[in-house]
């Protein structure tokens, strides 16, 4: 069940604390599908009043891209299945899971005509997710900004082809145009790209944030299970500036996204980022960024003719 037609086969990455309605109706105007992870609005009550907003000002837009929400299915977070009803109530056009498996949603969504993808990281996490009857995979490679994988997109891509004949996003270091047509050769369909939407004038980010993004290079970024208890890219001045030894980091806890999501002010101080910072150079609009991506996607095409 493909997607409809994109101006680019880019879905802007569900953000933790960064994607709000701004960003996903910013980024469905211009024609690339725009995305959040509910736990974002801290409340039901808030994520239903963004739901209001973001169907409310796309309404009618028949140019515009589709959105979508990103539901966190792991145990630990007690929102996940009235967040699923609210997905459901405003009839959310793609539903992506994380951190969990999608089998709770695969049904619901299928009820209204949605489209829904998983997130992985493994290829047995692939097959699994797969078995549950999603419409399409989000490959998340090594490379990818917040939560990552290890694998390679060359090999990544090719196993789960072996099994899945449905859509494909590939996640990982993207950052450009042609990292966008290289990553069709492969055989995705579409990409995430969330590190390249930090900078944007829409993101929630703070500005130090977003300078420290345009000013990294892929050095800068650091892969650790510390945090979190999941592997993840993070800043290194991030780190260090929230009193992290980078030689020395601390055994990884148990995983408990409640706990992780509930102290804000612990991710005001730690930032994610992906390792194509080193192609970021300017604080801009998504309009903008949109606009440059599609100049290097097309000239790439371009090329090839």
């Amino acid at each position: 069940m493909p997607l409809p037609k994109l101006r680019l086969p880019v879905i802007q990455a569900p953000l933790f604390l960064l994607s709000g309605p701004e960003m996903v109706i910013a980024s469905c105007r211009a024609g690339i599908v725009g995305s959040f992870p509910s736990p974002n609005a801290r409340t039901e009550d808030i994520l239903e009043h963004w739901l209001i907003e973001i169907t409310t000002a796309l309404k009618g837009n028949t140019e515009a891209a589709p959105w979508a929400i990103n539901l966190v299915m792991h145990r630990s977070n007690p929102r996940r299945h009235a967040d699923l009803e609210l997905a459901i109530k405003y009839k959310a056009p793609l539903v992506i899971t994380a951190l969990g498996s999608p089998k709770e949603a695969v049904e619901a969504v299928h009820s209204y005509g949605g489209v829904i993808y998983a997130d992985v990281n493994t290829v047995d996490f692939a097959r699994r997710a797969a078995d549950t009857g999603v419409d399409g995979l989000a490959l998340i490679c090594a490379g990818a900004g917040g939560h990552t994988g290890q694998l390679s997109p060359f090999a990544f891509v090719d196993e789960v082809r072996q099994f899945f004949d449905g859509e494909i996003i590939l996640s990982g270091a993207i950052g450009n145009g042609r990292a966008i047509r290289a990553s069709e050769i492969l055989g995705a369909d579409y990409v995430y790209m969330g590190t390249r939407f930090i900078p944007s004038h829409e993101c929630l980010a703070a500005d130090a944030y977003k300078q420290m993004v345009v000013d990294a290079s892929a050095g800068d970024i650091v892969t650790s299970d510390s945090v979190t208890g999941v592997k993840a890219n993070w800043l290194r001045d991030s780190l260090v500036n929230a009193g992290y030894d980078i030689a020395n980091m601390p055994a990884p806890g148990d995983i408990n996204f409640l706990e992780a999501a509930g102290d804000v002010k612990r991710w005001r101080d730690i930032w994610a980022a992906g390792q194509a910072v080193a192609g970021i150079t300017q604080q801009q609009s998504i309009a903008s960024i949109v606009d440059q991506l599609e100049q290097e996607y097309l000239e790439v095409r371009g090329a090839e003719l």
